[in-house]
């Protein structure tokens, strides 16, 4: 995966916006634009607003491109996903339960 398809990649959920957070691109959606995905300063990475039970599932299947965020956000399922090892399908699912974790709280 690249940092443009993560990018068209997370534009593609339904109400999805691209903005900008600490200097960097975030995606937002659900009524009060919060953030259901990101893009790491340095453009090879991202992250996703997954539940820890969300969060477990990806790092058990695969590790090589997805790891908890560093402190309290990774305890609280916020996920890191590594672009180069990772597989466009797995980010699609994982990115879709980020999106529907803001989305339809709203």
């Amino acid at each position: 995966m690249t940092e443009a398809q993560f990018r068209r990649l997370a534009l593609s959920f339904e109400g999805a916006v691209e903005r900008s957070h600490m200097n960097h691109p975030d995606f937002r959606a659900g009524e009060g634009g919060k953030i259901f995905a990101t893009i790491g300063p340095d453009g090879t990475w991202g992250g996703l607003k997954l539940t820890p039970e969300q969060q477990s599932q990806f790092l058990g299947a695969a590790p090589e491109a997805f790891k908890p965020a560093a402190g309290a956000w990774g305890r609280g399922g916020f996920t890191i996903v590594t672009f180069k090892p990772a597989k466009i399908a797995a980010v699609r699912i994982a990115m879709e339960q980020a999106w529907g974790n803001v989305a339809k709280r709203s």
